[in-house]
């Protein structure tokens, strides 16, 4: 008897049907959605993802890894960085990227946030 993953993420928002709207448009993400390869099914509730690793790992109070103000960031497993950083680009969506994010054991990253402001990390893991 375990847990056997994340079963959702819930956060407030200033208008949650805007923001509901935003993560659709520009990610793919959110209810009624699936990921490519994921064997699932459209779902008015759910948003169908593929398996694979997650990171659960609370920070200290005082890191500067994301915001102070904030108490969370997403951080979104993607199969190609650079395809979607050129889609967000085109929509006018800031993107930051740095050097020493990206790593040829873990991966590389790059940073965008949502209309409310809040940091969304997307990572793509290393082959």
């Amino acid at each position: 008897m375990g847990v056997l993953g994340m079963g959702g993420l819930f956060f407030r928002a200033q208008d949650p049907d805007a923001l509901n709207a935003w993560y659709r448009e520009h990610l793919g993400i959110g209810a009624g959605c699936v990921a490519e390869d994921s064997g699932g099914e459209p779902n008015e509730w759910v948003w169908q993802t593929l398996g694979g690793p997650m990171v659960f790992a609370p920070f200290k109070a005082t890191t500067d890894y994301f915001a102070a103000d904030k108490q969370f960031m997403i951080n979104l497993r993607v199969r190609d960085l650079e395809g979607m950083l050129e889609q967000l680009n085109a929509a006018g969506i800031a993107v930051l990227t740095k050097p020493e994010w990206d790593s040829p054991e873990v991966g590389k990253f790059a940073r965008i946030h949502d209309p409310e402001g809040n940091a969304i990390e997307l990572w793509e893991p290393a082959a």
